[in-house]
């Protein structure tokens, strides 16, 4: 395997960790946060609704996005470690 060939390979590796990671925290917040842990903050109100809900709608998404940024903040960096940027 020439050294142009493992450089591939460790950078896919670190973007698919990347990517396992993002969506590892997108799956806990959407379903976790929304579902699971939604009768024990039912009784806390967030604007005028409970929290819970407020996870399933708006705090998912907001997750969410973040994700995206990060994702693409990480990947950038990944980008120049591995000397493939644009």
């Amino acid at each position: 395997m020439t050294s142009e060939q493992t450089n591939a390979a460790a950078y896919w590796k670190a973007n698919v960790r990347l990517i396992t990671w993002s969506l590892i925290v997108w799956a806990l917040v959407s379903y976790g946060f929304a579902m699971i842990l939604r009768p024990m903050v039912a009784g806390i109100s967030v604007g005028g609704s409970d929290l819970g809900f407020w996870f399933a709608q708006q705090g998912s998404i907001l997750v969410f996005i973040g994700l995206i940024f990060h994702y693409a903040w990480r990947l950038n960096k990944l980008d120049k470690e591995f000397g493939v940027e644009e």
